[in-house]
């Protein structure tokens, strides 16, 4: 019999049709309770509405790195990086939402924890940062700092942000990866989520994947004028939610390279080469 279920939403990235499929789909499975572990905004051209949606479904959300990016652009603890037009898409992301909802992002908590349930706990990345990347061939030494202070209890971790579902043993625990509602990177363009069923006293754990009109979201990026605005790393969330693989990223890592060879291209030259290099 199961005591409990929880449905864990999260990386999420402005793409509203494939939010709603996913939010279609946990009304089927009918939760009692449904997350959202960050990374709601940016990446695709609705952050504004699925941030409005999420906050609609008085759930618990917690914030990822890109709320974060969103609340801090323009405040002395912003990169100043983010100014470049590497980051035009943070830029038009942070144009969706009003002052108020920016405000709502930086109140969002890093964690969600019950102490009915003890055993269970929800971060973005880790409980060190929003940022930490975790894999299953990550060493247990790398991990180990990411969680300080982890109360004993906890036996299961459930995390976004990697965006490719995983599932690894560290420490007499097991640390869970929900996939990526919008921006899904193991080459299946499908809403991912997660259902946790409390039953026997553990936590059984369900990766979940829906279809959704990926179509319908890339006319959002043209119609909307995002991919106008947003630039050549705005082309690159286009291909990663066409396609449900890594692009981002890789480019971001194959421009750095080549500037730090003394290579001045420009980002329109680098995305081109990278594009070929294929």
């Amino acid at each position: 019999m199961v005591g409990m279920r929880i449905a864990l939403l999260a990386d999420i990235h402005g793409n509203l049709a494939a939010l709603e499929a996913a939010l279609a789909e946990v009304e089927t499975l009918a939760p009692d309770l449904t997350i959202v572990a960050g990374d709601v905004v940016d990446g695709g051209p609705d952050t504004g509405a699925c941030w409005r949606r999420v906050r609609a479904l008085g759930c618990p959300v917690i914030r990822g790195n890109h709320e974060r990016y969103l609340f801090d652009y323009g405040t002395p603890r912003a990169d100043p990086a983010w100014s470049s037009p590497q980051f035009a898409p943070l830029r038009v992301a942070r144009a969706e939402l009003s002052p108020t909802e920016l405000a709502e992002l930086a109140a969002l908590p890093p964690t969600w924890a019950d102490p009915a349930w003890p055993d269970l706990l929800v971060v973005h990345a880790s409980l060190r940062g929003d940022n930490d990347s975790i894999f299953p061939y990550t060493p247990d030494a790398q991990i180990d700092p990411m969680f300080p202070g982890l109360d004993p209890a906890v036996k299961l971790i459930v995390r976004g942000h990697n965006h490719v579902c995983s599932t690894r043993e560290w420490s007499g625990r097991r640390i869970v990866t929900t996939g990526s509602v919008g921006l899904p990177q193991d080459g299946n363009p499908a809403a991912q989520f997660l259902l946790l069923e409390r039953a026997a006293g553990e936590w059984r754990v369900r990766h979940r994947a829906v279809r959704y009109d990926v179509g319908h979201t890339l006319r959002r990026f043209r119609e909307s004028g995002y991919l106008d605005q947003a630039g050549p790393l705005g082309r690159l969330f286009y291909r990663e939610m066409e396609t449900g693989t890594h692009q981002v990223v890789p480019f971001l890592r194959y421009y750095g390279a080549a500037r730090s060879r003394g290579l001045h291209w420009t980002l329109e030259e680098a995305l081109r080469r990278f594009f070929e290099a294929g």
